[in-house]
């Protein structure tokens, strides 16, 4: 097993992808451009090859991870605040989609949403066994209101050389506005107030 280097966890990568939409597929324009975010980490995978009822050795310690994923996010962001959310998993073939799921639990999230600014709504998520390249489908939702049409949307990601067998890439995808010249009605993110999201 690789030696500690964050925490209890061996990182062996970070991952960070920006991307800046700026007009739609027909070309139209819709004020500030939607830049969206990805923070990925290539995690050794302590269950590797493994069975274990007990997952603590992932789960314990993972707002460490939260945490930096948070610190991250909110610097590749910019100025501009963080209005939408998700998280994935991709694990290694030598582990199971349980292992992923550990570190996607509310522990490792609640530092991510207090990063941001916190977030009402529960956080959209998804993974899959797979190995090194594989494409992950993020999906993203409003962080104060899962209801929130404009806001639904999916950060497509492949990480080159992860996971390898024995590690989990752990990823979470931000959005800083809805979908371009979305019009499909519905709850608007300007009408979320509240401690249950909506006014």
């Amino acid at each position: 097993m690789p030696a500690a280097n964050f925490g209890p966890y061996h990182v062996r990568k970070w991952f960070t992808f920006i991307e800046d939409t700026h007009a739609t597929e027909s070309g139209q324009p819709d004020g500030d451009p939607v830049r969206k975010v990805v923070i990925a980490a290539a995690v050794h995978n302590p269950y590797a090859g493994t069975f274990s009822e007990d997952l603590s050795a992932i789960v314990a310690e993972s707002g460490m991870l939260g945490a930096e994923f948070g610190r991250r996010a909110v610097a590749a962001a910019g100025d501009v605040p963080i209005q939408s959310y998700g998280k994935a998993c991709v694990v290694g073939v030598l582990g199971e989609y349980e292992h992923g799921n550990a570190f996607l639990t509310q522990v490792f999230a609640d530092p991510v949403r207090e990063a941001v600014g916190g977030g009402k709504a529960w956080v959209p998520s998804t993974g899959k066994v797979a190995g090194p390249g594989a494409v992950i489908d993020i999906p993203l939702a409003h962080k104060d209101a899962l209801y929130v049409r404009s806001h639904y949307d999916t950060v497509s990601v492949s990480f080159g050389d992860a996971p390898r067998g024995d590690e989990v890439v752990v990823a979470f995808a931000f959005a800083t506005r809805g979908r371009l010249r979305a019009r499909l009605g519905g709850l608007a993110a300007p009408d979320i107030t509240g401690a249950d999201g909506l006014r």
